[in-house]
């Protein structure tokens, strides 16, 4: 399972190797003896260790970038889903069985030890295991990077599932502190906010490659107030004064996406971003100075990369401080900020691209609102001159978008504008950015627009997730898998290989076992790791249509009542709905209260479980998708950008059942049509349906198998006789179904039936399961970052060699 190791005879651990370093950070850090200890002792103990081997990688990268005067790409995004830190750390540095044996030696369990570990919670969904997946794939890759984001106080929010559906709390992950990271005070940087000054601290944490001595930088930025402490308003009794500047600050950083839907969270919620970019980009210019370079040379040493819309701001800052901190002309100060931005697009939604009320952009930001007035001027002045007469063109171009009850600035325009590149994230997504979303940009400016198809690291998501499945791969085709996915392809011949195959699926039947010991200790329910493992799981939206799976299940427990015989299937959900996303809650809602009559009714026993998994996060997606039989990603196409899960779970040997949206196409083309239960209507279709105005009734009415079950729903079985519970929801699929989950809804259950089919085929169904995970190279994310970074960062590897600094206490 280990990689190479890494770790130098410089560390100041060598001597004694990991069990000394426990034993002494124990001591040391810890100030307890072994006979006190708790288990997050013994945590904090391993994870210091591991990070003294860290730190020499991490001070040696730093010394060879600032030597070297490296080109630098900067990812900029509000969220990182990074998950737990150690294991990753262990199995990239080649030392996971040294761990092993040190906790051995101290009567301690590694597994329970990595157990231990709060999740960062830094991240909601994909846009933020993305963000983790590509750190960690441009460090070995050995492409200098740094990671910018905010050091979130409180993580998205902890999900309870009860049989009201999901409910909210906090999710102190920082608790218990943090071993991993290393506070910069020396590092920080004032941003004016609504006349306000907050102070932007800078916590790092190295991000470790595989296989090679490069650890790069994520550093996140935590609110301060410039004074911690008003003594004025102290002495003179005002107590509550005395500290509310520092409060008031220091909530900048305090949660991930607050609730948008009223005044006060929009407010902070830009305002979070224009404190992360700008605290970001003033770095970028310290590190310039730093090295000798001139403010108009920033574009030279950095390629930044603005992850969705979040940092879109950075277009205006950037331009803002070189005009006004460093004197730089507009136009030279133009040409420096497109040449270094290049922008991701993450949704094809309209809702998902970021607009701000202008009387709340001016009143936060009114030197970056005249950035952008003077941007789109000038902007819209060249649109003019290459398309004389065409007012309506100006107005879906612009900016600033002028109709409905306020006018708005419209923040993926302003991206678009700003960048040099734009790419969406698979390749159907990609073309309907530019035939859609952005049709009047890409006329504009065909050769902006490009696609990189997202990728995940083969690391976290099979080395460290599938530990059984990585052993077997490296005794089928060795070890170099970790570092080159495309090696994968070495499986082809034993997918009709009877010996392998066995094998393959006794792996496969321990994942599932390990997964049914987590829904018994989670749920208390009980389910059959023999059965199917039919597995949806990710955020909560409509466009998902986890609604639509949700029917199939009520249409199979109709089916198995009235005698059918069909092949035992446990069905499992996680994600996490918005808080104030009242549909994606009822559905949530909807899925329990299925569960609670399916899970309990004698009928089913054996033949069909229902499972909502709470609080799904990347420790819970590492016991998930491994033994993952049926991966459902069932989106109306046209409507996910790609999606990531997808690609874990094919990865892992899953099946897909699915629509031809985002990466399913792409996955479908590699994996093989027979190794894909496709379904559904296409982008295209959809379009055509529209324009012909849709109304799901009629698809309704013509299938009485849909209608039973929606019927069933609405009569309160699955609401304890409640028949207006669910109501919101039928009435919304039956009058306006606006993700078309009718129009779908027959061809998913004959895409069902194929799944069963195949289902009771164990032979056939494994050879399948292996040449998923046998063609899936490509879905890996250091493919991503290499495209990236050849295509749009121009950013080339830099090898570190080990020894650049010497910090041995004897050296």
């Amino acid at each position: 399972m280990d990689a190479p190791s890494t770790a130098t005879s410089l560390s100041p651990h060598g001597q004694g190797g990991l069990l000394g370093a426990m034993r002494h950070h124990l001591f040391s850090s810890q100030a307890k003896s072994p006979s006190l200890a708790t288990r997050h002792d013994h945590y904090l103990s391993l994870a210091l260790a591991v990070r003294d081997r860290l730190l020499q990688n991490w001070v040696d990268t730093a010394e060879t970038y600032t030597r070297a005067h490296v080109r630098t790409a900067t990812y900029l995004s509000a969220e990182y889903l990074l998950g737990p830190h150690l294991e990753n750390n262990l199995v990239n540095l080649g030392i996971h069985a040294e761990a092993q044996e040190a906790c051995r030696a101290l009567g301690l369990s590694l597994e329970e030890l990595i157990a231990e570990e709060p999740e960062p919670g830094l991240g909601n969904g994909g846009l933020g295991r993305l963000a983790a997946c590509f750190q960690e794939s441009m460090a070995t890759l050995e492409i200098p990077a740094i990671g910018y984001g905010i050091r979130y106080e409180f993580g998205i929010f902890r999900q309870q599932i009860g049989p009201d559906g999901q409910q909210e709390s906090t999710d102190p992950w920082l608790a218990r502190g943090n071993p991993w990271e290393v506070i910069r005070p020396e590092w920080s940087y004032p941003v004016e906010i609504g006349g306000h000054t907050v102070i932007g601290v800078a916590h790092d944490t190295p991000i470790l490659g595989c296989g090679v001595h490069t650890a790069n930088t994520l550093r996140l930025w935590s609110a301060q107030a410039p004074d911690a402490f008003d003594f004025a308003s102290f002495n003179a009794g005002d107590y509550t004064r005395a500290v509310l500047q520092k409060v008031q600050s220091e909530t900048l950083s305090k949660v991930l996406y607050p609730n948008d839907e009223m005044e006060q969270g929009k407010r902070l919620r830009l305002s979070q971003q224009i404190f992360f970019v700008s605290c970001s980009l003033q770095d970028m210019f310290r590190i310039l100075k730093g090295q000798g370079m001139a403010p108009t040379e920033f574009h030279r040493k950095f390629a930044v990369q603005l992850n969705d819309t979040h940092p879109a701001i950075a277009v205006a800052e950037l331009m803002r401080l070189l005009i006004d901190q460093h004197g730089v002309d507009w136009d030279t100060a133009w040409s420096i900020t497109t040449a270094a931005i290049s922008y991701t697009n993450h949704t094809l939604l309209p809702e998902a691209l970021e607009a701000w009320g202008l009387e709340l952009f001016g009143q936060l930001l009114p030197r970056q609102l005249e950035i952008i007035y003077e941007i789109n001027a000038r902007f819209l002045r060249l649109v003019r001159i290459r398309y004389p007469g065409q007012p309506e063109l100006l107005e879906r171009l612009s900016l600033i978008q002028e109709g409905g009850h306020q006018r708005k600035v419209r923040m993926a325009h302003l991206a678009v504008v700003g960048s040099h590149q734009v790419n969406g994230v698979a390749e159907l997504h990609s073309k309907l950015l530019v035939e859609n979303v952005f049709h009047d940009f890409a006329a504009l400016w065909p050769d902006r627009f490009t696609n990189v198809t997202n990728g995940v690291t083969p690391r976290r998501w099979l080395a460290v997730a599938n530990p059984g499945l990585a052993a077997l791969l490296d005794e089928s085709i060795g070890t170099t898998w970790r570092r080159n996915l495309d090696q994968l392809r070495g499986l082809e011949p034993l997918a009709h290989d009877g010996a392998f195959l066995a094998r393959w699926q006794e792996v496969r039947e321990q994942s599932k076992q390990r997964l049914a010991a987590t829904i018994r200790q989670d749920t208390d329910v009980l389910v059959d790791p023999a059965s199917l493992f039919d597995v949806q799981v990710k955020r909560i939206h409509e466009y998902k249509r986890q609604h639509l799976a949700a029917l199939q299940i009520v249409e199979r427990y109709l089916r198995l009542r009235n005698g059918e015989d069909l092949p035992p299937r446990t069905v499992i959900f996680g994600g996490k709905a918005a808080p104030g996303y009242h549909m994606a809650k009822l559905i949530i809602r909807l899925i329990v209260g299925i569960a609670g009559i399916v899970n309990i009714d004698p009928a089913m026993r054996g033949r069909l479980r229902v499972v909502f998994l709470p609080n799904f996060s990347v420790k819970l997606g590492q016991r998930i998708y491994p033994a993952v039989d049926l991966s459902e990603q069932i989106s109306t196409a046209g409507m996910e950008a790609s999606g990531t899960g997808n690609m874990k779970m094919a990865l892992n040997g899953a099946l897909t059942i699915g629509t031809l949206d985002g990466a399913n196409i792409e996955i479908r083309e590699r994996v093989g049509e027979d190794n894909f239960f496709l379904f559904g209507h296409t982008a295209d279709q959809l379009a055509e349906l529209n324009r012909n105005g849709y109304h799901p009734l009629p698809w309704l009415e013509n299938d009485p198998i849909a209608k039973e079950a929606i019927d069933l729903i609405g009569s309160g079985h699955f609401s304890e006789g409640d028949r207006d519970l669910f109501h919101p929801l039928l009435a919304n699929l039956c009058r306006h179904d606006p993700f078309r989950v009718m129009a779908d809804i027959g061809d998913y259950r004959r895409a069902q039936n194929a799944v069963d089919e195949a289902w009771r085929d164990p032979q056939r169904w494994s050879t399948m399961s292996a040449l998923n995970t046998a063609r899936c190279g490509f879905f890996s994310s250091d493919r991503s970052i290499q495209d990236y970074a050849e295509r749009i960062w121009k950013v080339t590897p830099v090898p570190v060699q080990a020894g650049q600094v010497l910090t041995s206490p004897t050296g």
